[in-house]
This record gives C-alpha cells, sequence and structure tokens, in this order.
C-alpha cells in the first residue's frame, strides 16, 4: 500500500495550487498529486481570459467591495457572500504571489499588470497573458510542485473513494499505462478534479472532463449542491464549440446577426456584448430563434451568429488575442482579420459541484462535514458563483480557494495518524470492477451510448429549460442508463486500455446529468444559467437556497440549505 499524509486528485489549477500551499506551510509532509493527464495537461491550462482582481492598475476607483459585488449581482444573488468576500479580499494579494512565482503576466508600458474588460464586471479588473492565462499559470505552479518536492502520479485514474465511517482515507487507482492497480492511503484527501462539460455534445471542455470526482462523491452518499447551473459560454466557435475567449469582447469585439446588428442593445444596453454570460448567451439562442442566425454561406436563418473583430485591426487582434485568431485559422481556416467568427453558446462551466465551507472541507448534508474530506476549483461549489460565473473569477477561485484548502489541510493532518484500510479488499473489488467490463457480452460501442446519452442532455436541459422537456430527458436518461450494461469492449489488454477508462468516465457522466436534470426539474424559477420558459420570474421566496441533490441508484433525494447573505440584499438583476 502506498501512504502519503496527503493525496490531491486533479493536476489543474487548483490541486496544483493547494499542494504549493501545504508544501509552504509544512515542508514535511509528504503530498501527492493524482492525475489521469500529466498536469499540465490539465484543463486549466485551456483557460485563456484571465483572472479578476482590484489592482487599480487602470482603474483607480475599483476595489474589493466594487469586485465582491458585481460577483454576487453576476450569481443572481445564490452565491455565498462570506465566501464572495473573502474572493474578491484575497485577489490583489494572490495575484502578486503568482508574479512572484514567476507567471508572465501582460504588462503596462510603466511595467505593471495589465487589466482589461470583463463581461458583468464594473471596472477593468482582469489580469491576464494574452488570452493564455491559465497555461502561463498552471506551467509556473507544476514547477514549483517539483521546487517542492511533491509527488506527481500522472497517468494513475482514480476509480473510487475509500471512504469508511464518515472518513476519506484514500483512493483506489489504476495505472493507464500498464493496468496496475493501487491503494493510496492519506490522512487527508483532497478532489480538484475539474468539471463535467463533456456531458453535453457541444462543450469548450477538454475531452478529460467528465465529472469523475463530482460521480465518485455522489456513489459515497455525498450530495452535489446547485447541479442544475450549468454554464453556457456564449462564444464557442461553430461548429466544432471550442472557446472563442470572452477577452475578445472585452478587447472590443462585436455581436451581430444576419442583419448586421449589433442586437445586444435589445438585450443588455448599458453593457452591450460585456452583459454577463447567461443573458448573453439567451441573447444568442433568442436572435437564433427569431431566425437572425446565419448559414455558413452567409444567408438568414441558421444556428450561429458573428463575434466580428474587424475594426480592431490585426496589430490589435495579434497583440491581445492571438490564440483566438489562431483557433479560428486553423479549426475553420477563417481569418478574424479579414472575416467575422461563427459562434453560438457552448457548454463551459460548472456553478454547482461538490459543496464545501471557507475552508475546502466537504459537507456531509445541511450540516455536518466528512472527515478528512476536501474539495477546491471547479469540481467544488463554495458557491461564490451562485447561479451565473463572471468570467476571470474561475482562476481567481481556483487559486484564492486551492491556496485556503491547502492551509487548512497542512493544519488538518498535524498529529493525525494514518488510518486502518484493508488494501486486498478494495484491490479485489477493482479487479472485479474491471474485469466485468472486459467481460460484458453486449453489442453496444462506447462511443454510441456516449452519443445518444450527450444529445439527450443538450435536447432536453438546455439554455432553456421545461419542466416536459426535462420529464422527457430523465426517461431517456434512465433508459440508456439500462444499456451501459450492454457495451462491448474491443480492446482486453491491459497496456493503456482507454475503452476501460471512456467506459468508467461514461457511468460518471451519467451519473451526473441525472443529477443535473433532477435539480433543474425541482427548481422551479428562472435564475442565472437555469432558464425555465414555464416559470420565467425569479422566485426568492421560495427558492433562495442552495439544492443538495444525494445520488442512489433507486434515486435522488433533495435537501436544501441557505443561501449566506451578508453584504447586499437580493435585488432586480439589471444591466
Amino acid at each position: 500500500m502506498l501512504d502519503h499524509d496527503v493525496i490531491i486528485v486533479g493536476g489543474g489549477l487548483a490541486g496544483c495550487r493547494a499542494a504549493v500551499e501545504i508544501a509552504r506551510t509544512d515542508p514535511n509532509l509528504k503530498v501527492a498529486v493524482v492525475a489521469k493527464t500529466h498536469p499540465i495537461r490539465s484543463h486549466s491550462v485551456a483557460a485563456q481570459g484571465g483572472m479578476a482582481a482590484s489592482l487599480k492598475n487602470v482603474d483607480s476607483e475599483d476595489d474589493w467591495k466594487a469586485h465582491a459585488f458585481d460577483t454576487v449581482k453576476g450569481s443572481d444573488y445564490l452565491a455565498d457572500q462570506d465566501a464572495v468576500e473573502i474572493l474578491a479580499k484575497e485577489a490583489p494579494d494572490v495575484v502578486i504571489d503568482l508574479e512572484h512565482m514567476g507567471v508572465l503576466f501582460s504588462r503596462l508600458p510603466d511595467g505593471r499588470i495589465a487589466q482589461r474588460a470583463f463581461g458583468g464586471h464594473s471596472h477593468n479588473r482582469t489580469c491576464y497573458a494574452a488570452d493564455k492565462t491559465g497555461h502561463a499559470i498552471l506551467h509556473e505552479l507544476v514547477n514549483n510542485l517539483r521546487r517542492y518536492g511533491v509527488h506527481i502520479y500522472d497517468e494513475w485514474y482514480v476509480l473510487q473513494m475509500i471512504l469508511e465511517d464518515g472518513q476519506a482515507k484514500g483512493v483506489v487507482m489504476y495505472r493507464i499505462d500498464d493496468g496496475k492497480l493501487a491503494v493510496l492511503r492519506a490522512k487527508a484527501v483532497m478532489f480538484a478534479t475539474g468539471g463535467y462539460g463533456r456531458a453535453y455534445n457541444t462543450t469548450s471542455n477538454d475531452y478529460a472532463s467528465t465529472g469523475d470526482g463530482l460521480a465518485m462523491s455522489a456513489l459515497a452518499g455525498i450530495p452535489l449542491q446547485d447541479m442544475e447551473f450549468v454554464q453556457f459560454h456564449p462564444t464557442g466557435l461553430y461548429p466544432v464549440g471550442v472557446l472563442i475567449s470572452e477577452a475578445v469582447r472585452g478587447e472590443g469585439a462585436y455581436l451581430i446577426n444576419s442583419e448586421g446588428d449589433r442586437f445586444m442593445a435589445t438585450y443588455a444596453p448599458s453593457r452591450m456584448e460585456l452583459a454577463p454570460r447567461d443573458i448573453t448567451s439567451r441573447a444568442i439562442t433568442k436572435e437564433i430563434r427569431a431566425g437572425r442566425g446565419v448559414h455558413p454561406d452567409g444567408s438568414a436563418g441558421g444556428p450561429f451568429v458573428y463575434l466580428d473583430l474587424r475594426h480592431m485591426g490585426r496589430e490589435k487582434i495579434m497583440l491581445r488575442v492571438p490564440f483566438a485568431w489562431e483557433e479560428a485559422h486553423r479549426l475553420l481556416g477563417i481569418d478574424a482579420v479579414e472575416k467575422p467568427m461563427p459562434i453560438r453558446p457552448t457548454v463551459h462551466y460548472s456553478m454547482g459541484g461538490i459543496p464545501v465551507n471557507i475552508e475546502g472541507k466537504v459537507r456531509s448534508g445541511v450540516d455536518g462535514f466528512v472527515e478528512g474530506l476536501f474539495a477546491a476549483g471547479e469540481a467544488a461549489c463554495v458557491s461564490v458563483h451562485g447561479a451565473n460565473r463572471l468570467g476571470s473569477n474561475s482562476l481567481l477561485e481556483c487559486v484564492v480557494y486551492g491556496k485556503l484548502t491547502g492551509a487548512a489541510i497542512a493544519q488538518y493532518v498535524q498529529n493525525r495518524k494514518l488510518p486502518q484500510v484493508d488494501e486486498q479488499r478494495y484491490l479485489t473489488a477493482a479487479v472485479k470492477q474491471i474485469q466485468s467490463l472486459l467481460n460484458q457480452a453486449g453489442k453496444l460501442r462506447i462511443g454510441q451510448l456516449r452519443q445518444s446519452f450527450q444529445d439527450c442532455m443538450t435536447d432536453h436541459c438546455g439554455v432553456f429549460r421545461t419542466e416536459e422537456t426535462m420529464r422527457e430527458g430523465l426517461n431517456q436518461l434512465e433508459e440508456l442508463q439500462q444499456q451501459y450494461q450492454k457495451i462491448y469492449l474491443d480492446d482486453k489488454g491491459s497496456c493503456w486500455n482507454t475503452e476501460i477508462l471512456e467506459a468508467i468516465e461514461l457511468r460518471n457522466l451519467m451519473i451526473v446529468g441525472k443529477v443535473i436534470l433532477t435539480s433543474a426539474l425541482s427548481r422551479q424559477e428562472s435564475r442565472g444559467a437555469h432558464c425555465r420558459e414555464d416559470f420565467t420570474e425569479r422566485d426568492d421566496e421560495n427558492f433562495l437556497k442552495h439544492t443538495l441533490a444525494f445520488y442512489s441508484p433507486a434515486g435522488i433525494d433533495l435537501q436544501y440549505r441557505p443561501v449566506a447573505i451578508t453584504m447586499f440584499q437580493p435585488q432586480e438583476r439589471k444591466y
């Protein structure tokens, strides 16, 4: 059995930042990061636009309170305001800390960190490294893992969390290279496993974003919070779905329909293209529904609208948003200096996740906590984003709450003993699980079932929702889950058998999808990214509360817990 003081599952921004903080706090602790890819290939590396912080480098009127208010307003007042206050107050310090680690932020002419506009923010406060900010930050954090001696298990896939008697004791993992199984025991376990964008058929997320940590938590009896809030980013490149960063609109790009109109004047006249993502995504969808979308041949009535950069000029495009230009050129052959980009909303982010407090401790229900288990980043829900996340607050959450969770873990494990774990019992169960998959005699291919599931989620729980469509979606999903036993694996070997991973990932995605649909069906209001066409208004009297969904194969039970309102009373949200 492998032993460490702390196991962090997930090699993205939140996990790496937590590992660095643990090592800084107590260099004697044995810390391990387990990741199914190499950490620098984690999805965090794809984050483009930047990280919000009231540094006041370009706007002396900005401060943490304005940042906090924008975040709470953007969340449609579902965010826990005590957590938001910490996020906004810590932001300037964590950015400077990253700079001292060596992160190459873009600069103003006087050498200070540059900042730009982002959707929903009332001041220009987004720090950035061109449009490759996640890449710049993650590489420095991974370098620091090596500096501090953190052990990295890269390309190991975690199959199960070991949770006994209300205490997390370790994980069971599978080495992708050769199929080796191992039990990893620790005094504390942290999940930083990212989101679940692959539950939908069009997403900006990496292929690895399959909700593994969420599903393992749900299977262990831990609730998932606010899963009905799925963020659709307005500018996914059509038809491939990859992200065109909000930074492009922050630098001045226009959204135009088939008639050449900047239609955001109808939906958010004061913020135009820099309205929050939920409002902008609904506006684009309404334009397409009204026949003002565009076809690939340029005629009206098609499935996308345009993101127009042409007026920005080549020099600014290549200096400020070179990766966006590169993506359109590489994937569609479009030179954004000469032609507008075709875009439509794409699934981008999970506001919900594993419920945690401000120290990253995982909640077991409305009141209690799970001993020894922590979470941070997109996999977690400390609820700084509520019903809708503002752009450039995600990287910030990963770094702030990664750091705070790491600090809490470093204190938690002091003077604690390693738990007792029956290694052989878990290894035997893992062998049985994998052999069962290999022995299935069905005829259904994994890809077929996954596509049917993704289509089901996209068609029944998208930008707009109704009770009828969601009930139909749940029925379809339950039928698809029944078909899981009929999938067939061609590869029976142990060397880099990605079919085993794909099969388990699909199981995980289906669990997450069922929780999303069930939570969304029960929230009979429209709030943030959750837009019901049969309940069009926000209903604070009945639904100003967090959803906790407890999964079991027999069904999902819902409970609710209150929202922390400490600074700003809910009011109508206008832009």
